[in-house]
């Protein structure tokens, strides 16, 4: 493990890149700012190695620019309705990102702190205190996010938190994964172990029904090329501009396997959380990445494991909230192979 400059952000902090190695030929860089994936580069089933994730090649572009790249989510990743809830009968309002509502922790989320980074053996701790009020949030929240390359290509993160006082807690990473390392991810193949998803309204709020997804373009129970119903006349891909869904895991593993045809490259997705954010993209912004890629709509996927979006104002969703004497703990594990 060995650490670099990366860059400074605007007010003048430096921002610190880790890289982790493991004996099976990949490697990792990690940010201390946003706790942000930055590379993950895996062999690939054409005798040389991808970088597997989207993202920038220097800090003031991580400051400046939106869309989560690697980033960690929190408070709570996704959508709460109208940037506000009710918990123990008392009302909280948060700050909003996207239009009346919050949208992954609000403006200044976890995806945009400084963190600790210190190594703890062959894996790379973050932690931070949230304070009260952060966001809107009420009570002291400790979070520390964990990070390890296994020797079989694996990247596998743990999230842990703590509080003193009740708060609604999610947390997942933004990663965009590309497993060609470029060019789009319409052709990757994709299959979801879930039979249903929570719709949303026009706003990308869920309604608090969870349908099935069997008869619809939504399913992906079986292998398919994302791209082959991206543009179905259904009302839920024409309200999200694609696909952007909360899918209910059915809770055998794997979550989620995506296929690369391209370059071989296999990942499957197994975690902890009840839910993946399956996101196609749809809303890149037009720009230029690590290398002078061009980023731009469906240049990456997102599959963000977490509790179901909005959950704190649905009684029948899995809760979110996290009490004092109560310890948060997900994990969230991406292995790489190959395939022909």
């Amino acid at each position: 493990m060995d650490s670099y400059k990366f860059g400074t952000l605007s007010d003048g902090r430096p921002v610190t890149a880790w890289r982790l190695r493991n004996r099976t030929g990949a490697s990792l860089v990690l940010l201390d700012y946003g706790a942000a994936v930055q590379s993950l580069t895996v062999p690939n089933g054409r005798g040389g190695v991808t970088d597997v994730v989207l993202g920038y090649d220097t800090a003031a572009e991580y400051e400046e620019n939106g869309g989560f790249f690697g980033a960690a989510i929190g408070r709570v990743g996704n959508r709460i309705a109208g940037s506000a809830f009710v918990l123990d009968g008392k009302p909280y309002h948060l700050t909003a990102n996207e239009g009346p509502n919050q949208l992954h922790g609000g403006p200044d989320g976890f995806h945009r702190r400084m963190w600790r980074a210190e190594p703890e053996g062959e894996r790379m701790v973050f932690t931070r205190i949230s304070a009260d009020g952060e966001e809107g949030y009420p009570g002291n929240l400790t979070v520390r996010i964990a990070y390890e390359l296994l020797d079989g290509n694996a990247l596998r993160i743990t999230y842990d938190a703590e509080t003193d006082r009740a708060t609604p807690v999610s947390l997942t990473n933004h990663s965009y994964w590309n497993l060609h390392g470029g060019g789009d991810i319409l052709s990757h193949e994709l299959q979801l172990n879930a039979e249903a998803y929570t719709e949303i309204d026009a706003a990308w709020i869920p309604t608090g029904r969870l349908l099935p997804v069997a008869g619809t373009p939504l399913d992906f129970r079986r292998s398919k090329a994302v791209g082959r119903d991206l543009d179905a006349d259904f009302a839920q891909l024409r309200l999200a501009g694609g696909y952007d869904h909360n899918y209910v895991l059915h809770g055998a593993a794997p979550a989620a396997r995506l296929y690369g045809p391209e370059t071989g490259i296999v990942m499957t997705v197994e975690t902890t959380a009840p839910g993946v954010q399956m996101y196609s993209g749809n809303s890149i912004t037009p720009r230029t990445g690590k290398g002078n890629a061009a980023l731009g709509a469906h240049s990456g996927i997102c599959l963000e494991t977490q509790c179901f979006p909005d959950a704190v104002h649905h009684d029948a969703f899995p809760s979110p909230i996290l009490r004092p004497g109560e310890h948060y703990h997900s994990v969230t594990t991406y292995a790489f192979s190959t395939a022909p």
